[in-house]
């Protein structure tokens, strides 16, 4: 297939790229290499990409609306994927316009490019942010997500609510994505394994929020990005069942999906951290502060959707993983 992928020098839609270039498709590839974390490394990714025969690079912004008019005109894909975002719960409270340019903008834009050039399904990156206040555990895409706790919460919220009125409107299938907390080699350098590997290598204290006390479902890269092809691979479908008098949050009666995709085994801060010092052979020195804004104490999926609609669930676990970033963590910085 001739796919678009968006945001292809980032963590998650570079190792997508690589995977769907392996097993044969046509990449196009839009990214445009902004400097919200080190550029060089976003250009470190694209050397894994950049000389494969069905890989086209385009340095474009998704808020650019006639950069994406022509590039839908020009390539026609047949399928996309929307993974390029701007991300972070924190930075969010800094700089909300950030958010409004490349996740509700640049989303309409995908949305219309969709809309106008017959594309077969649009799969698009959500978070577990958008369950904000809730405190129902597991988090299950049934359940109610109306209250974010952050912008960036509200706009990957946005974007669900946007995809499902093109779905219902041009019966265009459109699949949203609840990643939760990715992790693993070429990860990003503003998420807590870069942070805290940074740190306890040079000897400097760790900022541990909640003193340590929350959980997250970390999610390997690689167990991700094979959500992401399971759900490619399968375009949205409408739910027969679905009824306006009790209506499921999670599915449509238009061609519109969200799924969880976490690892459904939360681990506590601090027991993360442990496995991350085992692996680097180095105790860190730990400062422990209260809970940030916008973040929530605990996530974890509840995946039985995806398991029932496509087979799959993640499985990697977090000393598998944190072994293998460290690894490649060393190799890249030469330590």
């Amino acid at each position: 297939m001739k796919i678009l992928v968006t945001g292809t020098a980032g963590f998650i839609g570079n190792r997508l790229a690589q995977k769907l270039l392996e097993r044969g498709d046509e990449v196009i590839g839009v990214d445009n290499l902004n400097d919200y974390y080190d550029v060089n490394l976003k250009l470190s990714r694209l050397k894994l990409i950049g000389d494969h025969p069905g890989y086209t690079d385009i340095r474009a912004d998704l808020a650019d609306r006639s950069a994406m008019e022509a590039i839908f005109k020009q390539h026609q894909p047949q399928r996309v994927v929307n993974l390029a975002a701007q991300a972070g719960v924190r930075y969010s409270i800094e700089n909300p316009h950030a958010y409004i340019d490349s996740n509700i903008v640049g989303f309409i834009n995908i949305l219309e490019g969709c809309r106008h050039n017959g594309v077969e399904h649009l799969v698009y990156a959500s978070s577990s942010s958008v369950y904000g206040a809730n405190e129902s555990m597991p988090f299950s895409v049934h359940d109610n997500v109306d209250h974010p706790l952050s912008l960036y919460a509200a706009s990957k919220k946005a974007n669900e609510l946007m995809a499902h009125t093109y779905s219902n409107l041009y019966g265009l299938p459109t699949t949203g994505l609840r990643f939760f907390t990715v992790y693993g080699p070429w990860g990003r350098p503003d998420m807590a394994l870069f942070l805290f590997t940074k740190a306890i290598l040079a000897g400097e204290k760790i900022k541990v929020f909640n003193y340590g006390k929350h959980r997250r479902d970390f999610t390997y890269i690689d167990d991700i990005v094979e959500g992401v092809i399971r759900t490619l691979d399968h375009p949205a479908q409408p739910n027969p069942e679905w009824s306006g008098k009790s209506p499921d949050p999670g599915t449509s009666r238009s061609p519109w999906r969200v799924y969880n995709i976490g690892n459904q085994s939360p681990v506590e801060l601090m027991d993360y951290i442990e496995v991350l010092e085992k692996r680097l052979g180095k105790t860190a020195e730990k400062e422990l502060l209260p809970l940030q804004p916008g973040d929530v104490p605990d996530t974890y999926a509840d995946v039985e959707a995806l398991v029932q609609d496509v087979g799959y669930k993640p499985s990697t676990p977090i000393e598998i993983g944190i072994e293998r970033f460290v690894n490649w963590y060393r190799d890249y910085y030469r330590i």
